[in-house]
């Protein structure tokens, strides 16, 4: 059976996403006047010290906004939604699904470049210098369906991802609203070779001080970098390329990368400085060591 069409002027919906950077579609949508019927998120997680079961951003903001939420990808054939919004929910929506129900996903990349998991990061990594949102069909296959419109948006040499995706985020809210009030008409194919933004695994992270400078500051604008001083773990949270006052210069493959900001092992972030001093630190130390 073949995959249902999207209406051009769609009424009701239901929205599938889970992170913070997916509630600004959410809350767009219910601001231009569009009637959410039902919100799909993943289920609450036991997170601090306590284990409490917290929802996820995506869910509370529904619960704020007074719409009913699931964690059941099926519940969306059952409330008389016209079209499915997606936006990072983090799971695969099966075919009999889609097959009912006509989707459409925000996907932060310039596709066919960087389908999958982690788009945001691997252009990073990359060292793209732009990249994107697509409003694309979602279809069976990952990230293959035509787009619908884009927004282009350059990455800034210093741009963490957490700060590109928040623009990525506010960028494809406006254009999904643009889009929705315009009609959706028919989606042009991707055009071009595709690459894989495949999930970030914890090795990755661990900073290779041989690598040039350069790479080691994309790696810590992704997040979560990490690596260790006389044994113990140390996270680094933001890095120079420039040398300035108050940071602390480190040795990478083809000359000196400046740390920022780090957390040492069962401690609070800190200024690298601060750091520093505490730990002695001399010119002639090593990282990863």
């Amino acid at each position: 059976m073949p995959l249902a069409s999207a209406p051009s002027h769609p009424q009701d919906f239901a929205f599938l996403g889970t992170p913070a950077f997916a509630v600004p579609p959410l809350r767009a949508l219910v601001e231009a006047g569009h009637d959410v019927a039902l919100v799909v998120s993943q289920p609450d997680k036991r997170r601090g010290r306590g284990g409490a079961l917290v929802p996820s951003p995506v869910k509370q903001a529904a619960l704020d906004l007074g719409i009913p939420v699931t964690d059941r990808v099926d519940d969306v054939l059952d409330v008389g939604a016209e079209l499915g919004v997606v936006a990072a929910f983090g799971r695969i929506i099966k075919p009999h699904v889609l097959e009912r129900l006509p989707m459409v996903n925000l996907h932060f990349s310039l596709l066919p470049r960087w389908r999958g998991a982690a788009p945001v990061e691997r252009a990073i990594l990359a060292g793209d210098e732009r990249t994107g949102v697509d409003l694309m069909v979602v279809e069976e296959g990952l990230d293959t369906g035509g787009v619908h419109d884009r927004v282009e948006v350059a990455i800034g040499p210093d741009e963490t991802a957490d700060e590109l995706v928040r623009r990525l985020s506010a960028a494809g809210a406006e254009m999904l609203v643009r889009n929705l009030a315009a009609g959706l008409g028919t989606p042009r194919p991707q055009e071009g070779e595709p690459t894989y933004a495949h999930k970030i695994e914890p090795a990755e992270r661990r900073i290779d001080w041989t690598r040039p400078a350069v790479e080691v500051h994309r790696l810590v604008r992704i997040g979560g970098a990490w690596t260790t001083h006389h044994g113990a773990r140390l996270k680094v949270w933001a890095t120079t390329l420039e040398d300035r006052p108050g940071t602390v210069p480190v040795e990478a493959g083809d000359g000196p990368i400046h740390l920022v900001e780090v957390q040492p092992e069962g401690r609070r972030r800190m200024p690298a400085a601060a750091w520093a001093n505490g730990v002695h630190w001399d010119p002639s130390d090593k990282l990863g060591t």
